[in-house]
């Protein structure tokens, strides 16, 4: 598995095949393998360029998330043909999105879980669903069916607000029986999203969530919920506040998911406020920058190097060196908190913000993974005298997730094409890491 954070070069973890003290100690680390597991609605994002006035043709509200069905997105679909308005065509979904930015961040396995159109034909959905997923996310476990996949139209008026218009298909026919408990056995995390629990009366698919959270819960893999959008969760905030305290270990949300959800404005008062429901919690705030709050051990907490900083809560990032725990895990658990500024001052042009939050989830998902990796290959090392959650501190996480983030943003596809550049030219590291 690649090594997440700062690093000057190329470097793989752990680097037994140069240190003979492994061998000494009668460890062999090639058997520790670990992956991350998501269940998703297997769709397609469809990128346009719009005017506002093809949205009230189709009933769209502006910067809603609106569910319509295959007669309204066959129109759309048509008209934005014809008129030369989509940008691109990718593999979409968040859960589907952050699977393969972390097999190229850590060059490593993930485990799709969902369905699959039987008859695929080139320049289907279907098609372009498979052709633009990373290989080395496995989509062994796909459950056929007899019909399209989903479409999600991300329409973007010049104003540069997004709509976005779904098309289900048969995205949510996933059975219950079709999550195989022997994905989780050695996975580091279960992925789903918030939209895998907004489906129609009589679909199965939030039945297969429940029942990979349950098998989740057997084997002690932790489970990570992104929210997707703010109308998802303002539609039925309390039950996602039960949801949320019974079930998930992190939380991934964006600031306008957190007001949502929490009733509090301020990035970081949402964070402390989702705290209450969980472990570990990751907002990122646009042009304001990212945040991560958790729990860690008062016994184990380590105080930071970089300055203090101001904001609802005063001097919040004193602890930020700290590595995150369960709560339920700490005998005296301490909230901490870490921020970062978007890197370099976020791009001078970014063509779309689709898909930057599941990039800088993907990069904690690596963080996990990596950790996971390190106990069961060195189980008597130091860095494991707490189940900690991540590798490394909350303050390098966020770093990690930052640099991720970018990467997306100055690009069109809402996934990454390449991994992280080894090192970048024209930048002074240790002063930036420094910051």
């Amino acid at each position: 598995m690649r090594f997440p954070g700062r690093r000057k070069h190329k470097h793989y973890f752990p680097v037994h095949a140069r240190d003979p003290l492994f061998a000494h100690a009668g460890l062999d680390v090639s058997e520790a393998r670990t992956h991350v597991v998501g269940i998703e609605q297997t769709l397609v994002d469809i990128d346009a360029r719009v005017p506002e006035a093809l949205l009230t043709r189709h009933g769209l509200p502006k910067g809603g998330s609106t569910v319509v069905g295959d007669a309204v997105a066959g129109a759309l679909y048509d008209e934005l043909l014809r008129d030369r308005l989509i940008s691109y065509e990718f593999a979409g979904g968040t859960v589907a999105n952050t699977l393969h930015n972390y097999s190229l961040l850590a060059d490593d396995a993930a485990i799709l879980v969902g369905v699959m159109s039987e008859n695929i034909r080139l320049g289907t959905s279907a098609y372009r669903y498979l052709s633009n997923t990373s290989s080395r996310v496995s989509l062994d476990h796909l459950q056929p069916v007899d019909g399209p996949v989903g479409r999600c139209f991300a329409l973007v008026t010049p104003d540069g607000e997004r709509t976005f218009a779904i098309s289900a298909g048969l995205m949510n026919q996933l059975r219950p029986e079709s999550v195989p408990e022997s994905v989780f056995e050695g996975a580091s995390a279960l992925v789903i999203s918030a939209y895998l629990l907004r489906c129609k009366p009589g679909e199965p698919m939030p039945d297969a969530t429940y029942r990979a959270i349950e098998l989740a819960r057997a084997h002690r893999v932790p489970v990570v919920l992104t929210l997707g959008t703010r109308f998802v969760i303002a539609e039925r905030p309390d039950f996602w506040r039960s949801f949320i305290s019974q079930h998930v270990d992190v939380l991934a949300m964006n600031e306008e998911e957190g007001e949502a959800l929490t009733g509090e404005a301020d990035p970081l008062l949402a964070c402390d406020r989702a705290l209450e429901l969980t472990s570990l919690v990751m907002c990122t705030a646009g042009p304001v920058g990212l945040y991560l709050a958790g729990y860690t051990d008062d016994d184990v907490k380590r105080e930071t190097r970089y300055p203090l900083l101001p904001g609802a809560i005063p001097e919040f990032n004193r602890y930020e060196f700290s590595r995150p725990m369960r709560r339920a895990a700490c005998v005296d658990p301490l909230k901490v908190f870490a921020y970062i500024a978007p890197y370099h001052g976020g791009p001078t042009r970014i063509t779309s913000t689709n898909g930057a939050g599941d990039a800088a989830l993907s990069a904690l998902l690596h963080d996990m993974s990596a950790n996971r990796y390190h106990r069961a290959s060195v189980p008597g090392s130091a860095k494991h005298v707490r189940e900690f959650l991540t590798y490394s501190s909350m303050s390098q996480v966020c770093r990690y997730a930052n640099r991720v983030s970018y990467e997306v943003l100055v690009q069109s596809s809402p996934r990454l094409t390449r991994g992280l550049p080894e090192r970048e030219e024209g930048l002074d590291e240790e002063k930036y890491w420094a910051r």
